[in-house]
């Protein structure tokens, strides 16, 4: 029962986004991947998971499998957890949370089948259970079968370590990575985002530009592991190779306070010499000298600001700024709210299904480049 060399591991994507995940994940020469419901699988070592953590901008969680077995009651889940290897991947030292989740099965109380795991760990292998642990074992009990994964991530992934400045409706670091993937977006063009808030965009465009690792500073859930290499961890980080970008990247708002924040996030992330932060309102909103590139934008909506009347003024005034100014570049706008991208009179291309955000389902509106 001892994790093999080469073990499955889950990469968590945003719902809707798998596809954009995937792209990713080959683009990063991961082994085995698959495109599956929520996410990715692939198939690596240790050193993939932490790999997956440190490289991937879409992923919000990496899940290490690292066993299973099939039960059909709690007698016989008790009795696997206490048989089940622990000391190969968790230290007695570092406390655990567990949590599980039951479908299609005989054991049907997730609470009595995590506190059973839980039990066994704490008795039999000697860990300390705490419900606010950074290390957190997984179980899913589905058609009877259990699979135990460990989160390697601990935090989401979209905590990159940077953003301590947010705005009212901050959008997530790992959704704009892929909003920004779906758009076409490589790194060798210039982002623009006329509302801008936190500067989420910008900055992330601007860290893909620069061969910047989003996880290149934060610490993640693996370095607790009975697995983990301190050695070679710091030599994976210092294999990366980051570039001077050839273009900039611009974000602007009406908020002085969300440029602060922008501005601060950005010289945090070490992305200061290549992003401009500008107050200004959109109908203010002109090209940075250059070539043409990318608008992506996430405006207030209906549903996330509570009336969405006053912001069809507020869409058409940017469609006509983006269709008078912008010749030749692409636009990306997010929005719960098909009416309110029609506001814009922009020529979409058709839309992709939406994704869920915040409690929220967003949709990207895409355009090719601007006539």
């Amino acid at each position: 029962m001892a994790t093999p060399p080469d073990f499955d591991i889950f990469l968590m994507a945003p719902p809707g986004l798998e596809t954009a995940l995937y792209d990713e994940v080959r683009q990063h020469r991961f082994k085995a991947a698959k495109q599956v419901a929520g996410g990715v699988q692939i198939k690596g070592t240790w050193k993939d998971v932490w790999r997956a953590n440190l490289e991937l901008r879409g992923c919000g969680h990496v899940l290490a499998r690292i066993g299973s077995f099939r039960v059909t009651h709690l007698a016989q889940l008790d009795k696997h957890a206490r048989q089940f290897p622990w000391g190969n991947v968790l230290r007695r030292d570092v406390p655990v949370r567990v949590e599980a989740s039951c479908s299609r099965s005989k054991i049907y109380h997730s609470g009595a089948a995590a506190q059973r795991i839980a039990r066994a760990i704490a008795e039999e292998f000697g860990a300390a259970i705490d419900e606010a642990a950074d290390v957190a074992v997984k179980a899913r009990i589905e058609d009877d079968l259990c699979t135990l994964s460990i989160d390697s991530s601990g935090e989401s992934l979209h905590k990159r370590g940077h953003k301590q400045g947010v705005g009212k409706a901050p959008l997530r670091e790992t959704l704009a990575a892929l909003f920004l993937r779906h758009c076409g977006f490589t790194g060798d063009e210039p982002v623009v985002d006329p509302m801008c808030g936190s500067g989420t965009f910008v900055i992330e465009a601007a860290e893909i530009a620069a061969n910047l690792n989003p996880g290149r500073t934060r610490h993640f859930a693996f370095e607790k592991l009975a697995t983990f290499d301190a050695v070679a961890w710091e030599r994976m980080k210092a294999a990366a190779q980051p570039r001077v970008p050839s273009v900039s990247f611009f974000g602007s708002d009406r908020d002085a306070g969300a440029i602060r924040m922008a501005t601060e996030n950005a010289k945090r992330a070490g992305v200061s010499a290549f992003t401009q932060f500008k107050q200004q309102p959109v109908s203010d909103f002109v090209p940075p000298q250059g070539p043409p590139g990318l608008v992506i934008v996430n405006p207030p909506y209906g549903a996330r600001i509570g009336d969405r009347k006053p912001l069809f003024a507020l869409y058409g005034a940017l469609g006509q700024v983006l269709r008078e100014r912008f010749s030749g570049w692409r636009v990306g706008l997010v929005t719960t709210e098909a009416s309110l991208a029609r506001a814009t009179a922009l020529p979409f291309l058709p839309t992709a299904p939406p994704v869920l955000h915040g409690g929220l389902r967003v949709m990207l509106h895409r355009t090719a480049p601007l006539p």
